[in-house]
């Protein structure tokens, strides 16, 4: 039986130093292969389209073309790739725009290599990447818009009880695993589901959905019965 191919990684940050020590560890663990670097948002736009990486890496704070800039070209231009943030940056509105924008994933450079191993790999699967800290921070935004009278609530798409329940959950940060535990059913199963509320909801990731399920208030109210 031949082992999967790796996840092509392109790295995205000015600091060299630190640039060069991701490459180092994601080149070091099984399963990865970093196809190319960049220091700014500009050269991770032009590698981007060039390597064709199976997922971007990306800085925020960059000369030239910052990193949200960046990952909605490139998630414009190349819908398939996937941006996960990696940034020193806690700021909620930085959050904000990269789930926006497009991005997969928003980590903290303080995260043990472990954890952005496992990100990433999740990501890749479409299985990340919404953090419970994540999903309070949207959670706090997404309630004072509801507050200043800005709850978005109307033109909500008809889901099924059961896919309410599943979106709930990942809104909540919850994995693939923990969603099929939680509901009794199979992971195939919760996999089918979030394939259908993307296309209903005309989303293009995990994250959006957890960010539309936040805005609508649907986390930890969902319909009580079995799909």
């Amino acid at each position: 039986m031949s082992r999967p191919s790796p996840l092509r990684v392109l790295v995205v940050d000015d600091h060299a130093l630190f640039r060069s020590g991701i490459v180092s560890l994601l080149s070091a663990e099984a399963g990865f292969e970093v196809v190319g670097e960049a220091a700014n948002g500009r050269e991770a736009i032009e590698k981007a389209r060039d390597l064709m990486p199976d997922i971007v890496l990306m800085d925020l704070s960059m000369p030239e073309v910052d990193g949200l800039q960046a990952t909605q070209r490139i998630k414009t231009e190349l819908p398939h790739v996937r941006v996960v943030i990696l940034t020193v940056e806690e700021a909620d509105q930085n959050l904000f725009e990269a789930v926006k924008n497009g991005a997969q994933g928003y980590l903290l450079k303080k995260i043990e290599p472990r954890a952005l191993f496992d990100t990433l790999r999740g990501v890749a699967q479409g299985e990340a990447s919404i953090s419970r800290l994540m999903a309070a921070k949207l959670m706090g935004e997404f309630s004072r818009q509801a507050n200043l009278g800005g709850s978005g609530a109307d033109r909500r798409p008809e889901l099924s009880p059961r896919e309410h329940e599943v979106l709930g959950l990942v809104a909540q940060g919850r994995s693939n695993k923990e969603i099929a535990a939680a509901l009794d059913i199979a992971e195939n199963t919760v996999k089918n589901h979030l394939k259908n509320i993307l296309e209903k909801l005309h989303l293009e990731n995990r994250v959006q959905a957890a960010t539309y399920a936040l805005r609508q208030g649907l986390v930890g109210k969902p319909p009580k019965q079995n799909a």
